[in-house]
């Protein structure tokens, strides 16, 4: 008897410490994107807190569009606690077939972009049929952005996406909303 609890203790130790079965599913994604649709302005609803945007204090938004190459541009402006702007210039590409919602992002200089570190996964997990809100993350669910086609979001629709992003294994409780004048 000593032996079997012994194995059982030690084999959910193991469990454990590797992930095992406790560890969450893969993060799935949106079926699809239309990249003409989801181009244009999109307001920072909110998001899990992250280090390159500690400087933002409010206004955070992001502007997509198309570059004669095929990928995007993207445009972050959000205004310091000085109240003057801060822009972050650069770009993306999707993974995959031209409706895949698997994109990279990166905001280093155009000539590293040979190197895979500077790009950043933007999954697209959760969107609204109409493009009017959209839910990012990344594989590691180490972060996660609500993002809305207006500066304010229904209540209802932000609640009932809150408790899908909760079923996807992502922490909703560390969500920080982003104030919007």
């Amino acid at each position: 008897m000593a032996c079997r609890k012994l194995a059982a203790t030690i084999a959910l130790a193991y469990l454990l410490g590797t992930g095992g079965v406790f560890a969450a599913p893969p993060l799935p994604t949106v079926s699809a994107i239309e990249v003409p649709r989801y181009l244009g302005t999109w307001y920072e609803i909110a998001k899990f807190p992250n280090w390159f945007q500690k400087k933002c204090v409010a206004n955070t938004r992001a502007q997509y569009s198309l570059r004669s190459d095929g990928s995007l541009q993207v445009i972050n402006r959000c205004k310091m606690a000085s109240g003057e702007m801060d822009e972050a210039i650069g770009a993306a590409r999707q993974i995959g077939n031209a409706s895949s919602p698997k994109l990279q992002v990166r905001f280093a200089p155009q000539w590293l972009s040979i190197i895979p570190a500077v790009w950043g996964d933007y999954w697209v997990i959760d969107l609204d049929d109409n493009y009017q809100w959209v839910a990012v993350s990344e594989p590691g669910r180490e972060y996660l952005w609500i993002l809305s086609r207006t500066p304010r979001m229904d209540p209802q629709s932000y609640a009932s996406l809150l408790v899908r992003l909760g079923g996807l294994g992502l922490d909703v409780q560390k969500l920080e909303l982003t104030p919007q004048d």
